[in-house]
């Protein structure tokens, strides 16, 4: 069988706050731009994976969620309460030392972790948090 990662869905309260974090700070590309019903979806990917994608969408995204679960929605990612992506990373003390230039909220500094990885992690405009790890050396 045959089963691969294709995309990832990540929800934003501001589309170009998100571009701007995920293209010019973590250099990855934009790939789409759609708005449907009032709505918009970004996908954003590593040059170094193709085909794999990350969806920025708004929270809630369902265009019949209810008003009380779109607000539930928002509360929960003004609170960072929502999960977030982890990715990998050949340097990640020059990546965090990179992104915490862009003022993005720092969660934790690069740590040696006793599973074996070197990570870090952030939150992104929106407040979901990305972790970078690096693997042994």
């Amino acid at each position: 069988m045959d089963i691969r990662l294709k995309n990832c869905f990540i929800a934003v309260d501001d589309h170009d706050k998100a571009i701007a974090f995920y293209r010019d700070v973590l250099g990855m590309e934009v790939r789409g731009d759609v708005g449907y019903e009032g709505m918009r979806w970004v996908t954003v990917g590593s040059p170094l994976q193709p085909d794999v994608d990350i969806v920025l969408e708004p929270p809630a995204a369902d265009p019949d969620a209810s008003p009380a679960d779109k607000e539930a929605m928002a509360r929960l990612l003004a609170k960072g309460l929502l999960r977030g992506v982890n990715f990998t990373t050949t340097d990640c003390d020059a990546l965090f030392a990179r992104v915490r230039e862009s003022g993005a909220e720092v969660i934790q500094e690069p740590t040696d972790m006793p599973y074996g990885v070197r990570d870090c992690a952030f939150r992104d405009p929106a407040g979901n948090m990305l972790r970078f790890m690096e693997a042994p050396k």
